[in-house]
């Protein structure tokens, strides 16, 4: 076997203007790692934060177990936002929307769809 320190040097001397720019690629290169790992740090403590929030109870808005639409109507939507639950149903050839009270389950209003 050979001994590998018998082996000529085949990588030539660097110049000092090339150190120079290795040097500076490192540092770059660092810096850039650096900044990658701060971000990351910062987008997982974002997320931390936001999961430890406590919110309120899950749809307390939303406390109505059933709500009311007449006989052989045919539920289109139901959307619920502001505390409020609005239904698009169709009844044979009429389209009617009811808004309805989240809490109470109580209809507010019905409006009927026509078409013009």
């Amino acid at each position: 076997m050979s001994d590998p320190q018998d082996k000529a040097e085949t990588t030539p001397e660097l110049t000092p203007e090339a150190r120079a720019v290795l040097s500076r690629a490192r540092k770059s290169f660092l810096v850039s790692i650096g900044l990658l790992f701060v971000g990351l740090i910062a987008v997982g403590a974002a997320i931390v934060y936001r999961a430890s929030q406590s919110e309120g109870k899950g749809g307390g808005d939303y406390v109505i177990a059933s709500l009311q639409i007449p006989a052989g109507g045919e539920v289109i939507s139901a959307v619920a936002a502001d505390g409020r639950v609005t239904v698009t149903y169709k009844l044979g050839a009429m389209t009617s929307v009811r808004i309805f009270d989240g809490k109470s389950g109580g209809m507010i209003r019905e409006i009927p769809v026509v078409s013009e």
